[in-house]
């Protein structure tokens, strides 16, 4: 019971602290593109690109700024949704078969039709390589929008969409790693899984000194830098190696959860958008609405996100393969499914991997936040629409 309500606890302050940190986001969105079109704009987005770093016995690390928010503060966000991942897996809605069959199809099928419908449109152009853009769902403005509902939602409606977009940014992870490496180093990549090794022996060995775990994985980080695959996964590899015990207040992983939600959801996530939102919109910016490229991110996000999650949903249950919750409808889930529509951080974060050109990478930006404002608008008032205010806890039907 006391490990129930403690668990209970956790997923509180992460859904609160999403909500807050969702508003947060939109401020430092709005912000950043309001001071690149105005006339310090050149000297906003040039301080980004400024060079900084270290130098400590001959050897050197200097990159933008904005390199060091993209692959070195995001491994910490990546560090947190691996934590996340980890809890869900071993105490949340993820560890019970029954219950996490649901939102894990959901997400396979929020994932798969965005980027079919990005495929269709772009195959055999050099805009494929963004068909990872639509598959990604932010946790932080999905939950913050469902939050705006309050009582009126279901709180089964709240756990399902946490643990589809838990499951989501896993996929999106996935790709990431199989699909946006350049340059691939073997030697640095042994390395990388070599540490990654190491943190398992300690983690077997029950060893719950968390400086263990994050001084080695500071170096599993650069290797995977090195190595040509994102660093970013390296905070997924390091959450998987920090021993989860029984997932009380006084694991380690608790702990260093718990510590992360507020620095990342009220200093990192607003850096990056600061970082990566100050776009310039330029005469005739209009014009990359009709884009392939921008068609297939729009319509994914808008579109595929809410048609995979609901077909995928309902083929399952008249399967019999997983159950729905009693207290939800084929309504809530629709509403869940267009609310992940809302892609904002992953899906500017994959941009950034996937393309090369200024003026394809801005336009897919303006794609990403389009879809993303019609996406959280559209769900928050369908979702209003069709939900009564009810409490309770959720049950599932047989």
């Amino acid at each position: 019971m006391i490990k129930r309500i403690q668990l209970s606890k956790l997923f509180t302050d992460f859904f609160h602290s999403e909500k807050t940190g969702g508003i947060v986001l939109i401020i430092c969105t709005v912000l950043s593109i309001l001071i690149a079109n105005l006339p310090l704009g050149e000297s906003y987005l040039h301080f980004w690109h400024h060079s900084i770093g270290f130098s400590v016995g001959g050897f050197e690390m200097y990159h933008p700024v904005e390199y060091w928010v993209n692959d070195g503060l995001m491994a910490i966000f990546f560090l947190m949704i691996g934590l996340e991942i980890e809890r869900e897996l071993y105490a949340g809605e993820l560890s019970n078969v029954h219950n996490a069959l649901l939102p894990v199809v959901a997400a396979l099928g929020g994932m798969l039709t965005p980027a079919l419908f990005h495929f269709i449109l772009n195959h055999g152009t050099p805009e494929q390589a963004g068909i990872g853009i639509p598959m990604a769902t932010d946790i932080a403005f999905a939950l913050g929008i469902l939050s705006l509902l309050g009582n009126r939602v279901p709180a089964s409606l709240k756990i399902f969409l946490a643990a589809l977009a838990i499951i989501d940014d896993l996929g999106a992870i996935i790709v990431i790693a199989v699909f946006y490496t350049e340059g691939f180093s073997l030697a640095y990549f042994g390395a990388a899984m070599g540490v990654f090794t190491l943190l398992l022996i300690f983690n077997r060995l029950r060893i719950h000194y968390l400086i263990v775990y994050l001084v080695p994985g500071v170096f599993m980080w650069y290797f995977m830098l090195k190595s040509g695959v994102h660093a970013t996964i390296s905070g997924i590899l390091l959450a998987f190696a920090i021993p989860f015990g029984n997932g009380t207040e006084q694991s380690i992983s608790y702990k260093l959860q718990h510590f992360l939600h507020k620095p990342v959801a009220f200093f990192i996530l607003p850096v990056f958008a600061l970082a990566n939102t100050g776009i310039v919109f330029e005469p005739g910016w209009q014009k990359s609405f009709g884009t392939k490229n921008t068609l297939g991110i729009m319509s994914g996000l808008i579109l595929g996100k809410p048609v995979g999650i609901i077909l995928f949903c309902y083929t399952a249950v008249k399967l019999k393969i997983c159950r729905l919750p009693s207290e939800l409808s084929w309504k809530h889930i629709s509403g869940a499914g267009i609310l992940a529509g809302i892609g904002f951080t992953m899906s500017i974060f994959i941009t950034l991997l996937a393309f090369n050109d200024a003026t394809t990478i801005i336009n897919a930006k303006i794609a990403v936040l389009s879809a993303s404002v019609i996406a959280g608008i559209a769900g928050f008032l369908f979702l209003k629409a069709i939900t009564p205010g009810r409490r309770g806890r959720p049950r599932f039907r047989g």
